[in-house]
């Protein structure tokens, strides 16, 4: 009974809109996305992909708590022009803002976990893979959103993709930028910069730019 009345609330105007506006009709109508009331559609020109199975609430944008947050007035953004695939279960909380460009494709991997107010901006391609954590208030970004031009007005800033591996935890307020690539295991340490490859699975880094400083970790 608790299963149903929890699909009961979350089915408001933004989930059915949602759901039908990206989905065929017979995976629609199962509503395997949830849209929290505060989430603000900018932009829906773009693309969504969700592979089976497909059961309610697969997908949730907009929902959750973070203590040092104000969800009651945290508004999500929607913005997407280019083409979002889900490949499993994901949790996008509060206040997280997604920005896909019509060049851009964001690819999330099985049960994706972004706690509040983390923000993707994607002109290329995002990689986000299996089992990964998302602390608040990260920035992810895979341009420099203007151009840069040498003498013979030649671009020398072009985006580069960003890849994230398997169980991947990212603590608070890193920034994560065009050509960063983190190992299957990793944990960024909170206030850390990435914008490179980090080469050694299930070790910890952290810094600005981050650099490794500690080897042969799990994390649960």
């Amino acid at each position: 009974m608790r299963k149903y009345l929890d699909i009961l609330v979350k089915i408001n105007l933004k989930t059915i809109y949602f759901n039908f506006k990206y989905l065929p009709f017979k995976q629609a109508i199962k509503f395997p996305f949830y849209i929290s009331k505060k989430v603000y559609f900018r932009e829906m020109n773009g693309s969504v992909e969700l592979k089976a199975p497909i059961y309610p609430g697969k997908v949730k944008i907009g929902y959750g708590k973070v203590g040092i947050f104000d969800d009651v007035k945290s508004r999500t953004i929607w913005e997407v022009s280019g083409k979002i695939t889900f490949n499993g279960k994901a949790d996008i909380g509060h206040g997280s803002k997604i920005s896909i460009w019509k060049t851009g494709f964001l690819e999330i991997g099985e049960n994706l976990m972004i706690t509040a107010e983390t923000s993707i901006v994607c002109s290329k391609y995002i990689k986000i893979g299996n089992n990964c954590l998302l602390s608040w208030d990260i920035l992810f970004m895979d341009s420099d959103l203007h151009n840069i031009y040498n003498s013979n007005n030649e671009k020398i800033n072009h985006s580069k993709p960003i890849i994230i591996n398997d169980k991947v935890w990212i603590g608070c307020r890193c920034t994560i930028l065009k050509g960063a690539n983190i190992p299957k295991g990793a944990i960024i340490g909170a206030n850390s910069l990435v914008n490179q490859t980090l080469n050694e699975n299930n070790a910890i880094y952290s810094g600005t730019p981050a650099k490794k400083i500690k080897s042969n970790i799990l994390w649960n």
